[in-house]
């Protein structure tokens, strides 16, 4: 017993960031001053009614960084929808309201769709760091056209696993649920099934190395670590994957990091 002990400890210091850290929650306490993450929303929202964006991709550093896996740069993506909002003050204007897929605070294994505000979503950020993805002028009107509609909530699986495979229906997460969108606009299709297809077809997933294992016991630390729905590889969406996936055929517009004193290029 004392020796499996040990090889769980040894395990969960190999494998990648517990779920309860993973990026995809809702903002529980703050990381960075409240003043410098309102401050740096906004310069976001600026730059992107600047380029007309009334839909982009954007992505947030919900960890610290260097605990993140090779390849990976970002935990938390939402699609930053242009829209008439109301101000904590009561007034109305046109920002960005910001379409999330979180883990649930009482059950991490579990996920819901939220609403927010672009300083809400940055709120639980490690970085003041931003990739963003602006689609081309066609495919933002059709991914306004499934966000406005029963679509977008049907495309979401409550089942969360931070390593999902993005080509199968059994677990989710905010950046497969945000493929699946787009694919769903892509496509013009409500169909799963062939949204999946799509998937396996045309998106080169972000590999993630782990050893057997670690593929073992990580879920002794929580369920949301599995990789049950992979095969003997393990590639999950990340923004990186969708982004080169969207600049492979010619759907971005443009894609681009944002940090509080930079525009770069991704």
């Amino acid at each position: 017993m004392r020796h499996y002990i040990k090889l769980i400890f040894v395990a969960l210091t190999l494998v990648l960031p517990l779920p309860a850290m993973a990026g995809s929650s809702a903002a529980a306490d703050a990381v960075l001053p409240t003043a410098d993450v309102v401050n740096f929303a906004n310069r976001v929202q600026r730059d992107l009614a600047s380029r007309g964006a009334n839909v982009a991709i954007v992505a947030r550093v919900g960890r610290d960084p260097s605990l993140l896996p090779d390849g990976i740069r970002y935990t938390h993506v939402a699609f930053w929808v242009y829209s008439r909002i109301t101000r904590a003050d009561g007034s109305t204007g046109m920002g960005y309201r910001v379409y999330n897929l979180y883990q649930t605070a009482g059950d991490l294994t579990r996920s819901e769709l939220v609403q927010d505000t672009p300083a809400d979503f940055f709120a639980a950020a490690h970085r003041l760091d931003a990739g963003v993805i602006i689609p081309d002028p066609r495919l933002q009107q059709k991914l306004l056209n499934v966000i406005a509609s029963p679509t977008y909530a049907r495309l979401h699986n409550p089942s969360y696993s931070v390593l999902a495979n993005p080509a199968t229906h059994q677990f989710q997460n905010c950046t497969e649920h945000t493929l699946d969108v787009v694919m769903a606009a892509l496509y013009d299709t409500t169909d799963p099934t062939q949204i999946k297809a799509n998937v396996a077809a045309h998106f080169a997933g972000q590999p993630v190395r782990l050893n057997g294992l670690q593929r073992l016991l990580a879920p002794a630390a929580s369920q949301a670590l599995t990789t049950a729905d992979h095969g003997s590889a393990v590639r999950t969406a990340t923004f990186g994957a969708i982004a080169r996936f969207m600049q492979n055929h010619d759907l971005d517009d443009s894609v681009y990091r944002v940090t509080p004193d930079k525009v770069l290029r991704f």
